[in-house]
């Protein structure tokens, strides 16, 4: 049945390059309860459009063009070329720059020790694929990127065959529509807080849909203006919060969990004790 309100909302919201690229389904959640709570259709598509800014466009400065950017990588002479496109890259979005200084230690520390990483789920990834080459996988590893722009995705699936990674991309409402694919790890990366601010639970209810036997969580060590004042402190108690189970995805007991601060980060590894 068609439901003209609400589709009339995602059309004026996707006229807007800003928002044009973004899953259909998760305009359409966010619609239903903005159409509900506003006096009218024109607030209704703002406040649209404001938790969408805040769900993903806030951590975009600029629109990429993305064709030029697979160029680049497709005409990189050699490998080390072609990692330093991809440092090049992943500064156009705030989650990948701010973990740039410490790339070259952050999946080498977190990951050390586990077993053969075969397949990866990277949730909400952004550019974070980019990074593939800094993480410690099994040469025949399945990694599947999930995000809400088509764009960005398009772009990433072609990465991912350049360098010869056995990859999908899917473009989806990861909280309407969570990761179904089992795997030895999962990226959720500076996600949490995200889905957090826009919907109450969001971040409980993603954790619980999870199916990866390691799960490698992170916070962000500072604001998006630069500001780290209590942070770490306050991200860090919501992590324990979930954990101990006053959230109702994080029922599970016998976490394994082993904490890790950087400098622009704040992760845990968390291991469950049996796999999917």
């Amino acid at each position: 049945m068609m439901n003209e309100p609400l589709d009339e909302l995602v059309t004026a919201v996707t006229k807007s390059p800003k928002y044009r690229a973004i899953a259909p389904d998760l305009i359409r959640r966010i619609g239903v309860a903005e159409l509900a709570k506003r006096r009218s259709f024109k607030e209704a598509v703002k406040g649209t459009k404001n938790k969408l800014h805040q769900v993903g466009g806030a951590y975009w400065d600029t629109a990429v063009d993305y064709p030029k950017a697979l160029t680049r990588l497709q005409n990189a002479e050699d490998e080390e070329t072609r990692r330093q496109i991809c440092r090049d890259l992943m500064r156009l979005h705030t989650s990948t720059r701010e973990r740039l200084p410490i790339l070259d230690e952050f999946y080498a520390t977190t990951l050390a020790g586990l077993p053969p990483i075969h397949s990866v789920v990277d949730v909400a990834c952004g550019l974070n694929p980019l990074a593939i080459p800094w993480m410690p996988l099994a040469a025949d590893v399945v990694y599947h990127c999930y995000d809400i722009y088509g764009d960005m995705l398009v772009f990433l699936q072609e990465y991912l065959g350049l360098v010869g990674i056995n990859g999908r991309t899917h473009h989806q409402d990861i909280l309407s529509q969570p990761p179904a694919k089992p795997a030895d790890l999962a990226l959720i990366l500076k996600t949490l807080p995200c889905l957090e601010q826009a919907e109450t639970g969001a971040a409980a209810r993603l954790l619980g849909s999870i199916q990866a036997r390691h799960l490698l969580i992170s916070y962000p060590a500072q604001s998006l203006g630069g500001r780290g004042k209590g942070m770490v402190e306050n991200y860090e108690a919501q992590f324990w919060e979930l954990v101990n189970g006053q959230s109702e995805a994080a029922s599970r007991r016998d976490w394994h969990i082993t904490r890790f601060e950087f400098a622009t980060e704040l992760a845990f590894l968390v291991t469950l004790p049996t796999a999917y």
